[in-house]
């Protein structure tokens, strides 16, 4: 019996699909406005394996992974660089998936990106505001949190004890500060789309409740991401997804990794506290960084210093060693498997049916 650790619940608990031998999983992406570091990939590894691990059981896995190519800090560094939205973007997915590739994280079946998903969003929101869940102030869509009488449930906080969390700004319009936003309206200069409330553009959170719902169905076994977008990002995911489906629970195990640490802190582009995929890269075998990730509990922060990825890159030449055919009178009897040819192991790597 496969058992997974559930964070809405905190148990470990026997993995039971919906529909087996189907299995669906949505895992949140990248918000593309720079290039992603090796905390970003360490996330993507372990799904990769659940993925794998769940498919080696015989389960048919359907994996959707979102882009964020609509969002605050893409409107921002596009202005600073002086380029197009949708070129930054492009640019940044483009090199994403190429360093996904390297890294043999299989593809998922849907990327899904949020510019291209306004309709389904706006449905959503509409829904939400039939049903009393969402109210609109100027052009702007709120959540109503505490019409969600389980609001709460995946972090553990109580509602009176919560302050407006990340990306969620304080706005003295709110019926309450913890409102999020659904929509908001658009501003000068700014990236915009037609609705029923004006033009705007999409909120963070609904983004991946509309792309879950329309390519998994209102109910899905598997939601991953770093353990930091428990709360509010996925708090609010199951509030606003539950409050239009009315199907409960949304998702049946939520998995959450740890997070990598450099210097003590999170790696994170924000704060430039990070090493870029395409560095480690320069300078590593790609399979150190899957076998660094394997050697501690997928749940427990890691801390990344040389030394223990020096550490990682030893036990991967241990690995090489032993799959390396053996050598006769006249020496090796075919191609080595080792540091000289990294990137083209065939005994770690495997294939992606691509």
């Amino acid at each position: 019996m496969v058992r997974m650790y559930n964070t809405l619940t905190r148990t470990k608990e026997p993995f039971e699909p919906l529909n087996p031998p189907a299995v669906t999983m949505y895992v949140c992406g990248p918000t593309v406005y720079d290039s992603a570091h090796i905390g970003h990939a360490m996330s993507y590894l372990v799904f990769d394996m659940v993925r794998r691990y769940l498919e080696y059981r015989g389960y048919r896995v359907r994996h959707v992974q979102n882009f964020t190519d609509i969002e605050d800090k893409i409107i921002k560094r596009s202005r600073e660089l002086g380029v197009d939205w949708q070129d930054l973007t492009a640019g940044y997915i483009d090199e994403f998936l190429r360093q996904m590739d390297i890294l043999n994280v299989k593809r998922a079946h849907v990327y899904p990106y949020a510019s291209r998903e306004i309709p389904e969003i706006i449905r959503l929101i509409e829904g939400l505001l039939d049903k009393g869940y969402a109210y609109v102030v100027e052009g702007d869509v709120y959540f109503r949190v505490r019409a969600d009488d389980d609001y709460g449930k995946l972090s553990g906080r109580r509602l009176d004890e919560l302050h407006a969390g990340a990306r969620v700004a304080v706005d003295e319009r709110k019926e309450d500060p913890l409102d999020f936003a659904l929509w908001k309206a658009s501003k000068p200069d700014e990236p915009a789309w037609e609705s029923p409330w004006g033009p705007g553009r999409p909120g963070w959170h609904i983004e991946c409740s509309a792309m879950s719902i329309h390519y998994l169905g209102p109910q899905i076994d598997i939601h991953g991401g770093g353990a930091d977008l428990i709360f509010p990002h996925h708090e609010n995911e199951i509030a606003q997804s539950e409050s239009f489906t009315g199907c409960v629970p949304f998702v049946k195990y939520w998995m959450h990794n740890g997070l990598l640490q450099l210097g003590g802190e999170k790696m994170s582009k924000s704060i430039g506290n990070l090493v870029t995929i395409d560095e480690l890269l320069a300078r590593h075998d790609p399979n150190a960084l899957r076998l660094f990730v394997l050697s501690s509990h997928y749940r427990r922060p890691v801390t990344y210093t040389e030394e223990s990825f020096a550490a990682a890159e030893r036990g991967l030449e241990r690995f090489y060693a032993a799959l390396r055919p053996p050598s006769g009178p006249s020496g090796p009897t075919g191609p080595s498997v080792g540091r000289e040819s990294p990137r083209h192991s065939p005994g770690l790597r495997g294939g992606h049916g691509r």
